[in-house]
């Protein structure tokens, strides 16, 4: 069984650092996304990898080559314009199939960390005749996420919009409210009557109107599993020190390549991409810095991630 990394997105949750790369390949406490996914589904089984590709590809593919030094065959799927959530699937299907819209493969988000049993979650799909089987954890941000709601047999009834910051919720949505994580479970055949080349999306188009005409067909798989979430600058620092603090290295995220700090600055608990420098006398506290930033000398900045555009560097809060 092969399996689809959805790395195509433009990252615009992520900007500014989606300027520098690609979100797949942003470094997440030294390594960037996309190599500690398939590290994860090489773990479990899976070493026949397809990446799709759209913005800043350059930056992905430099990150992961071929795979082979991470014990996977990694092949790409590019697209221009890009296709979404069901239209990039769509696109990949010559790469991931051998016999047809029969089989089955692993499609999972490349902007998300988690530690989801897929063989369990296989088994769970077959077992239950599904076309689509989505992992699920209790909503842990319902101001935050969306959510999925579940019938008694564990079908998904319907998808709900994130909840308005400080709205309680309603008293038929305070239990029950599943996040989707990422990882799912595919019929090929759920893409396949897809025109090749347009646009779509899963949760907002294709799966409501699979789920009409074959009601049971998407079920949810729940779980207590890991999340880790890298869509905003403020999100990738919070995990990357986490996975620090999980290496014994607590407010010391692995920095980049060739990253020079001058022995006057002062960096604390920041993330450094490759070729940073950090002037004399700098100060530099919870930023995220991409790659090829200068910081001057006696500079200050804090909570902000950094990019160069030319001869500038464009600062962003992480907090706005």
């Amino acid at each position: 069984m092969r399996a689809l990394v959805l790395t195509a997105g433009l990252g615009t949750r992520l900007q500014p650092l989606t300027l520098a790369r690609a979100k797949a390949a942003a470094p997440v406490d030294g390594e960037p996304l996309a190599r500690r996914t398939i590290r994860w589904l090489v773990s479990q089984g899976f070493t026949d990898l397809v990446l799709n590709l759209h913005h800043r590809p350059e930056s992905i593919t430099a990150a992961v080559g071929d795979g082979g030094d991470l014990g996977a065959r990694v092949r790409y799927s590019w697209e221009s314009p890009v296709l979404g959530s069901a239209g990039g699937p769509r696109h990949t299907l010559p790469l991931l199939l051998d016999r047809g819209a029969d089989e089955t493969f692993v499609l999972v988000n490349g902007d998300t960390l988690t530690n989801v049993d897929l063989r369990a979650m296989i088994d769970d799909h077959r077992r239950h005749g599904a076309l689509v089987t989505m992992a699920l954890i209790p909503n842990p941000r319902p101001d935050k996420y969306g959510g999925v709601r579940l019938n008694a047999s564990g079908a998904v009834a319907r998808f709900t919009k994130r909840r308005a910051h400080g709205t309680p919720p309603a008293p038929s949505e305070a239990e029950g409210n599943f996040h989707f994580i990422g990882p799912q479970i595919v019929q090929a055949a759920v893409f396949a009557p897809l025109p090749d080349g347009v646009p779509r999306e899963t949760v907002l188009q294709v799966y409501p109107e699979l789920m009409a005409s074959r009601p049971g067909s998407v079920r949810g798989f729940v779980g207590d599993w890991s999340f880790r979430d890298i869509g905003t600058p403020a999100d990738l620092l919070e995990t990357s020190l986490d996975l620090a603090a999980e290496g014994g290295r607590p407010d010391r995220p692995r920095w980049g390549r060739r990253a020079r700090v001058a022995d006057s600055a002062r960096v604390t608990r920041s993330v450094l991409w490759d070729d940073v420098e950090i002037g004399d006398g700098a100060a530099v506290h919870e930023c995220v810095i991409a790659d090829g930033v200068r910081i001057p000398a006696g500079a200050v900045y804090r909570r902000a991630a950094i990019v160069r555009s030319g001869a500038d560097l464009i600062a962003t809060p992480l907090d706005p």
